[in-house]
């Protein structure tokens, strides 16, 4: 399953949660992941608010005591929180993944070390569940990939614990790098720190909607009631489908005999983030028999100058060379199987009703491979067979 996260009036934490379960997640379920947390009642509630008229989830956090200040926390005792819960391992990685993006920005912004950062507004009890109530969602509605919307940005100032900060929040900017942004002329924190941590942990594109067939929509609310926009967030499940057969792709190169090896990841990172389909290098001779490299990389017309811009910040390069093909696709889809007692998404590959191509994840293959102690190669089998069987029971992509 897929998720497209339609960022409307920004997006929060608790706006996120809030779409998921309005979605289809089941609170109960969540609320029972949470009281594994160590924390004292905590748990979270539901109310049906309306923002410009569109009926909306507001969701509310509750502890123990939770009529008084929050209490903010360590990074290292959210940690601990977190990986001694006993969650299912995806749930775990997924909130330890926005903390831990959360933490090295909070480091980098104070000058302190990542392991020695001490939450305030986002170490909460209330952002503890927002973050954990999120993956928790996500895994109950079998989402494998998400997508997201440029976020929008509002200006102004808010207080916190360091003093009167300037919106965007430090936190929330450098979160939020390489990640398509738009201003707005609303005085008012539309993308929190909590919110943008969980976006760049979670998204793996930025743009419009992909094809997909929409299976259920979610509406969470914000606080705030804004006068300009609707202050929601819209969540977006279904399955991915069949796109054009043909379709048009833009190539986008340059020659690199200047460039660090190094930055060619972080180049490419970049790219895919900015919506590239496929970043590769190949080796080359350049002029004067210095040894050099090109930089290759794929994207739809609609992210040319989003994918080109990404390449030229993050390498030495002067220009680009651009030209635009014809691509044959299959249409794909994801089903998740079991491997022991973890899951693993395959992609399927199919043309006119005929899978032609199964391939398990490898992340998902590596990460079960750790938990088990079988070589990568066993999970990867296990997880084809699985795939097969699922397939040959009737499973449609």
């Amino acid at each position: 399953m897929i998720l497209y996260i339609d960022c409307v009036g920004g997006v929060a934490g608790d706006m996120l949660l809030a779409a998921l379960v309005d979605a289809g997640a089941p609170l109960v379920a969540i609320n029972d992941a949470l009281s594994k947390l160590r924390v004292p009642g905590l748990g979270a509630s539901v109310e049906r608010v309306e923002r410009h008229s569109i009926n909306c989830a507001h969701i509310k956090v509750e502890w123990e005591h939770s009529d008084s200040r929050a209490h903010p926390r360590a990074y290292a005792e959210i940690r601990s929180l977190i990986a001694g819960a006993g969650l299912v391992p995806r749930v775990a990685e997924r909130a330890l993944a926005a903390f831990h993006r959360l933490a090295v920005v909070e480091g980098r912004i104070h000058g302190v070390a990542v392991d020695h950062v001490h939450f305030h507004e986002v170490g909460s009890e209330d952002s503890i569940a927002d973050v954990v109530g999120v993956a928790v969602a996500l895994e109950l509605l079998g989402i494998n990939e998400v997508h997201c919307s440029p976020l929008p940005l509002g200006r102004g100032f808010v207080r916190g614990a360091h003093g009167v900060l300037p919106l965007p929040a430090p936190a929330t900017l450098e979160l939020l790098r390489d990640v398509p942004v738009v201003g707005v002329d609303i005085e008012k924190e539309l993308v929190t720190p909590t919110g943008a941590a969980l976006v760049v942990s979670l998204v793996t594109r930025f743009g419009s909607i992909p094809p997909m067939s929409v299976s259920s929509v979610g509406y969470g609310a914000g606080g705030r009631d804004l006068v300009e926009r609707p202050n929601l967030v819209r969540a977006l499940v279904g399955r991915f489908t069949v796109q054009e057969e043909r379709s048009e792709i833009v190539l986008i190169e340059t020659n690199l005999d200047d460039c660090s090896p190094e930055l060619i990841p972080d180049a490419a990172a970049a790219a895919m983030r900015a919506g590239a389909l496929d970043v590769w290098t190949s080796p080359v001779t350049m002029k004067k028999g210095r040894p050099g490299f090109v930089l290759h990389a794929i994207a739809r017309a609609g992210d040319r100058a989003a994918v080109a811009d990404a390449l030229l910040l993050e390498t030495s390069a002067l220009g680009l060379r651009m030209c635009t093909y014809e691509r044959l696709e299959l249409d794909r889809a994801f089903l998740t199987v079991p491997v022991g007692s973890w899951s693993v998404s395959v992609k399927v590959g199919s043309r006119n009703g005929q899978v032609m191509n199964i391939a398990p994840e490898h992340d998902d293959c590596a990460t079960v491979a750790g938990k088990l102690g079988l070589p990568v190669k066993e999970v990867f089998a296990r997880a084809l067979v699985a795939a097969r069987t699922q397939l040959d029971g009737g499973w449609k992509p």
